[in-house]
């Protein structure tokens, strides 16, 4: 389970077909192989950890690689992802911690398509059914309160802090984004239709 506040702004650093490995400081601080962390607000699982080599054998940030799967490549951003690109981060939540969020599985529903930048980030989606004004929702793994929602589309405030740390600053209209709705909401959706 994530918070959906993003640590870490990392990067891609290669990808060999299903094996991405990225770039991070923070999050492979600790981190040890089975590990998850979200990418983009995907939850992927660390396979492997290392330094990455600098010019005259320094080390520099850490990498850390997963393996994706065919389902998380269909339904995410993350094979549009070239080496360089940065990347949301994000370690699970500990139980100690706050949950300053909103709670955040790391299983994306689907993607969204950028109508308008930050810092008014307009999505156009095809499924609006768990999109509400002042709801919570999860693009590129980022925790935010929906201010509009309509038949095929719903805005979030960006603020300033948030677009400088995070991918969000950087999309532009054309990109596509991951979103992960409300979990209680699904739920709700499901009870009901029993």
């Amino acid at each position: 389970m994530f918070t959906g506040l993003i640590e870490e702004l990392g990067a891609l650093w290669a990808r060999d077909g299903a094996r991405f490995t990225f770039e991070a400081e923070l999050v492979t601080e600790d981190a040890k192989v089975g590990d998850s962390i979200a990418v983009n607000g995907c939850c992927l699982t660390v396979v492997e950890l290392g330094p990455r080599p600098r010019p005259g054998g320094r080390s520099g940030p850490g990498t850390w690689s997963a393996d994706v799967v065919d389902e998380t490549l269909a339904r995410t951003n993350l094979g549009a992802l070239e080496p360089g690109d940065p990347v949301n981060l994000e370690r699970p939540v500990r139980l100690s911690d706050r949950l300053g969020g909103h709670v955040v599985q790391g299983h994306v529903d689907g993607l969204g398509e950028v109508l308008a930048g930050a810092p008014d980030l307009v999505v156009g989606t095809p499924d609006t059914r768990f999109i509400v004004e002042k709801g919570s929702i999860a693009v590129d793994g980022v925790s935010l309160t929906v201010v509009s929602a309509g038949d095929d589309r719903f805005s979030v405030a960006v603020i300033p802090h948030t677009a400088a740390v995070t991918t969000l600053g950087r999309r532009r209209p054309g990109d596509r984004v991951n979103l992960e709705f409300d979990l209680f909401a699904k739920y709700v959706e499901r009870l009901l239709a029993r």
